[in-house]
């Protein structure tokens, strides 16, 4: 399984995906169908962190007046679960390895995973 979920709306998602030939992975956009819990579970696997799979620079953080410290997992969990805008994108997921977010060295690891 290859699979990228991304948002198409977002200009940084699109850059990067942009960088890769894409044709064998399966594209999830989010904002048209959010994931669901078993696609939450399965990225869980490979990170054991729903943490690291929440995006702390989530406009609804602001608007929802979260305390992202007060946080535990299983509230990263459910909101990630109710609102595609907290996953952390764009992830990249095979078999056998997990690339989330935007940061340069997530980035340049995908570059050495598609050599």
């Amino acid at each position: 399984m290859k699979k990228v979920f991304y948002l198409k709306t977002c200009s940084t998602c699109k850059r990067i995906m942009s960088e890769f030939d894409l044709s064998a992975w399966q594209l999830r956009e989010l904002k048209s169908e959010n994931i669901t819990e078993g696609e939450l579970e399965n990225l869980y696997q490979f990170t054991h962190s729903y943490e690291a799979l929440f995006s702390k620079k989530s406009t609804q953080i602001k608007e929802r007046n979260i305390d992202v410290k007060s946080l535990k997992e299983e509230d990263f969990k459910k909101l990630i679960l109710e609102d595609y805008r907290f996953l952390k994108r764009p992830v990249f997921v095979t078999d056998q390895e997990i690339f989330v977010g935007n940061d340069k060295s997530t980035v340049e690891n995908l570059r050495k995973y598609f050599g």
